[in-house]
């Protein structure tokens, strides 16, 4: 059976953890004659580079955050078409139609969040069903790396070292990745919002409640006087993305 979503099996994230310092990302990603500058690494990525290392994706993704097109409060109503499309979907009944359809919606999605789990799945699960298998690994690839990328900025298991992200609705992708079932998030800083966990998880012999997830960033450009309501977000229903090797 073809699945989407859920327990993502992840590669291996950094050796090290590799928290974002704004001053080294910023002065890597704006020089031109550094292998991080963010115009390069974004060609590569929307080229489907499979050369993209961890670090990479590092650069790339906590790079977003200094682009003109980041806009992290900014409604989507393209994600919202698809996941409207999605509702209901059989990942085993799918038409070509359908399929399409979905792609458009997300291809037009990922302009407002090219870094979005979600999407980057939804797109490897249409790719694979329209029979393009090279086109679904690279968008698995992409999935992954962001993934790592988020896992490896902090282990989240307290407020000073959460996980970074750069839109609220990654969180709960990662978590969802990790077949981590959460409850309501709630804010416990100016910073860290804290996601607590369904059910008992067991780390290093430890029992955790939830996960700290840093989302400073998201409000860094925040019009004044807005507020912000937290987007619908689709949960993942037992639905899986294929393992790429």
């Amino acid at each position: 059976m073809k699945r989407l979503f859920a327990l993502l099996l992840l590669l291996p994230v950094l050796a090290v953890s590799k928290t974002p310092v704004e001053e080294d990302i910023l002065q890597r990603i704006t020089d031109q004659n550094s292998p991080f500058y963010y115009t390069g690494l974004m060609m590569r990525y929307e080229n489907g580079d499979a050369t993209l290392s961890d670090e990479d994706y590092h650069y790339l993704y906590y790079g977003y955050a200094y682009q003109d097109n980041y806009k992290p409060l900014a409604t989507n109503p393209d994600l919202e078409q698809l996941l409207a499309l999605m509702q209901g979907l059989n990942p085993d009944q799918t038409d070509r139609t359908q399929l399409e359809e979905m792609l458009v919606a997300a291809n037009a999605a990922r302009q407002k969040d090219p870094f979005s789990p979600k999407i980057l799945n939804v797109l490897t699960f249409i790719y694979e069903s329209l029979g393009e298998k090279v086109k679904a690994e690279q968008w698995a690839r992409r999935m992954n790396g962001v993934i790592r990328a988020i896992v490896a900025s902090g282990d989240g298991l307290t407020q000073r070292t959460p996980r970074h992200i750069l839109m609220f609705d990654h969180a709960l992708d990662v978590m969802a990745a990790e077949g981590l079932p959460c409850g309501k998030a709630r804010i416990v800083s100016r910073n860290v919002e804290f996601i607590p966990l369904a059910a008992s998880y067991v780390i290093d012999g430890k029992k955790r409640k939830g996960f700290y997830f840093d989302f400073s960033r998201v409000y860094w450009n925040k019009p004044e006087g807005y507020t912000y309501k937290r987007d619908r977000t689709w949960q993942f229903n037992n639905l899986k993305p294929r393992e790429y090797k």
